[in-house]
């Protein structure tokens, strides 16, 4: 009978934050937007969650121009951690002027890679599926 109950809880606990979803997105960053944890992230091979934090650039890449396209560049967060940022430039702007030393503010999707992780959905989603994203430059918001 016990399983019987936990089972019951999981559910209605899962179907309350499927249904709610939408209004926990503060809370999510709250939880995730130390540095620290995109290193946890790297460290465990951890996909799929929601960041923020900042860095300084410190590689321009060439545009992704296969498919949609993306801005990439390279920053430095605090730990020493690189990530790729990957900015959908499709469904978003493209950050004119920035160079190797500007600081970039970032909220979006970790994926785990052996080289320090990507940074994607940068961007607002234009379904409203996905949580939108961010990125700041020089007081400019980018989304």
């Amino acid at each position: 009978m016990k399983k019987i109950s936990y089972l019951w809880i999981f559910l209605f606990c899962f179907n309350i934050h499927n249904v709610y979803a939408e209004f926990l997105p503060s809370a999510q960053v709250l939880a995730l937007n130390d540095l620290d944890v995109l290193q946890q992230a790297f460290s465990n091979g951890t996909s799929d969650i929601q960041v923020e934090g900042k860095g300084i650039v410190v590689k321009l890449l060439q545009d992704d121009t296969q498919g949609r396209k993306h801005q990439k560049f390279l920053l430095k967060l605090s730990s020493g951690q690189t990530v790729l940022i990957a900015h959908n430039i499709d469904l978003s702007t493209r950050i004119e002027n920035l160079n190797i030393g500007d600081e970039v503010a970032f909220y979006g999707e970790y994926e785990w890679n052996n080289k320090g992780g990507v940074v994607h959905w940068t961007h607002h989603d234009p379904s409203g599926r996905h949580i939108n994203g961010w990125l700041k430059h020089q007081g400019k918001t980018y989304q």
